[in-house]
């Protein structure tokens, strides 16, 4: 259930999100087998003593200086964390957000494309963002160079949301440090990784199924074969969000992803009305429903011997484990929780997972 929590449970539920091998999907595993962060902090050292969280109080510094910049930590059972983020299947448990959060709250479409991008696709990206802007949409991007950069600009007066690779405090490229401070104002920037966190280039994947997961569909202009913005749209695809991509010529590189997206099934995009009329054809956008374990039972004896046997490099969803291992999917959850922990496997979204460093094609 959606509640505010208190100060005192917002730092146990950072705490917990922060600590070295809990991901996504482990963290909310842990909420539902034990009740809540402060009681899945109690267990962590019977479930591995190697895996430390950070200090109470370094979280404490941390929400007083995102309060001092007028930021906040938003908490993904709180109200006013972005409502599609956190219909995912497992959404970062906590975001810091700076500038006007109820921008989430509004309906919302991605713009995302090449850095070095033609004259061509900036002002596509410019008018299309300045009109999916006066039709009601907030327009999300990554704030990077190129076409991100255009369609944060002309949304700025209508609605625009910046999703940074590091944390609130190191916005990157320092190209757009204005632009940054201007979405700040007027807008909303929105960081997964803590104050201080300098974006490195394993952190930009991350940070692309942020922007998708906070949108309603995608839009591609200009991405090479192998980008960020093909992430993206792979990963708005997986969300259940619609994915859209601007054509262009096949003699320019920069084309190449986004033509490849609308032979795959991309909606072929030329104008904001385009955008519109694809949004409108699709069925209404449903919160995916996350994967629902019961913790009934605690792992048995040689269960994780058997798991750790059964992984490999291929994902395997974690109701055919349970059938296979002859057990319960919360036995097997709960299972996996723990081999995660020791480093020994990968929770994958949709409830997947795999043997560790493993997962989907293309998803770092």
């Amino acid at each position: 259930m959606s509640r505010p929590l208190a100060r005192s449970e917002r730092v146990a539920w950072a705490r917990l999100a922060r600590t070295p091998r809990i991901g996504p999907l482990s963290f909310h595993r842990m909420i539902a087998r034990y009740g809540g962060a402060a009681a899945a902090l109690e267990r962590l050292p019977t479930l591995n003593r190697d895996v430390a969280p950070p200090d109470a109080a370094r979280i404490e510094d941390e929400i007083d200086a995102l309060a001092d910049m007028g930021a906040e930590l938003l908490c993904s059972c709180e109200p006013d964390y972005p409502p599609l983020l956190a219909a995912l299947d497992a959404p970062p448990p906590a975001i810091a957000a700076r500038g006007n959060a109820r921008l989430a709250h509004r309906p919302t479409v991605a713009i995302v494309g090449a850095r070095e991008a033609s004259a061509a696709g900036l002002l596509l990206a410019e008018r299309i963002a300045q009109d999916l802007g006066e039709a009601g949409f907030v327009v999300v991007s990554g704030l990077a160079r190129g076409i991100d950069g255009a369609a944060h600009r002309a949304s700025l007066k209508t609605g625009t949301i910046a999703v940074l690779a590091g944390g609130l405090d190191k916005p990157y490229p320092p190209q757009n440090r204005a632009l940054h401070d201007e979405i700040a104002e007027k807008g909303l920037v929105i960081a997964e990784a803590p104050l201080g966190a300098v974006a490195r280039a394993r952190d930009f994947p991350r940070r692309n199924h942020v922007v998708s997961g906070l949108s309603r569909g995608v839009v591609v202009i200009e991405a090479a074969l192998r980008s960020g913005s093909l992430i993206t749209a792979r990963a708005a695809a997986e969300q259940g969000r619609d994915v859209m991509a601007a054509p262009g010529s096949p003699l320019d590189a920069r084309a190449r992803g986004s033509n490849a997206l609308i032979k795959s099934g991309a909606a072929l995009v030329e104008d904001a009305e385009d955008v519109l009329a694809a949004l409108n054809a699709a069925p209404p956008l449903r919160p995916l429903q996350p994967l629902t374990l019961t913790f009934d039972e605690a792992p048995r004896a040689g269960l994780a011997a058997k798991l750790t046997r059964y992984l490999s490099p291929t994902p395997v969803h974690i109701n055919d484990l349970a059938r296979l291992a002859g057990a319960s999917a919360g036995a097997v959850a709960a299972a996996l929780t723990e081999l995660e922990l020791e480093g020994r496997a990968a929770s994958l979204p949709g409830g997947y997972a795999a043997s560790p460093g493993a997962g989907f094609a293309d998803r770092d």
